[in-house]
C-alpha cells in the first residue's frame, strides 16, 4: 500500500518540480537538494510525516514538507523551517501548490487563510 502513495505523490508532482524549476517571472528555485538543517528538522519531527518510511521522510520535495509543517506543527517549529528553507521559498512553493490544486488543497482551510495573508504581507511578490 505504501508504494500506491508514493506513486500517487510522484504523478501529483511530476508537473509541479521538474528537475530545475523554476518560478515563472519570479525566478525563484522550489526543487532544492534538502540541505542537512532541513533533513535534521525533518528528522527531529519525524512524528508530523506519521504514513511514509522513516528512508524517505528526508527527500520529500519542499511543497509536501511544507504542507505538514504548515497543517501540523507548532510555531517555532515553522519558523524554524522558514529560517532554514527561507520565506521566500516557501511562499513560492505555498501559492504554486494552491494555484495548481485549486479548491483540492491539502491545506486545512484556516490554515491555507491564514497563511495566504502571512505570504502576502511578508513576501508579496510571490503572491
Amino acid at each position: 500500500m505504501g508504494n500506491y502513495w508514493l506513486g500517487l505523490m510522484k504523478k501529483t508532482f511530476k508537473n509541479f518540480l521538474p528537475k530545475s524549476i523554476k518560478t515563472a517571472s519570479k525566478g525563484v528555485n522550489l526543487k532544492m537538494e534538502n540541505s542537512p538543517e532541513l533533513k535534521a528538522l525533518i528528522q527531529k519531527n519525524a512524528h508530523l510525516f506519521w504514513y511514509i518510511k522513516d528512508s524517505k521522510k528526508e527527500n520529500l520535495p519542499l511543497p509536501v514538507v511544507l504542507e505538514f509543517f504548515l497543517n501540523y506543527a507548532d510555531k517555532t517549529t515553522i519558523k524554524e523551517l522558514f529560517k532554514i528553507v527561507g520565506i521566500e521559498n516557501a511562499a513560492a512553493a505555498f501559492f504554486k501548490d494552491i494555484e495548481l490544486k485549486g479548491n483540492r488543497s491539502n491545506y486545512f482551510p484556516q490554515i491555507q487563510n491564514y497563511f495566504s495573508l502571512y505570504f502576502k504581507k511578508y513576501a508579496p511578490q510571490y503572491s
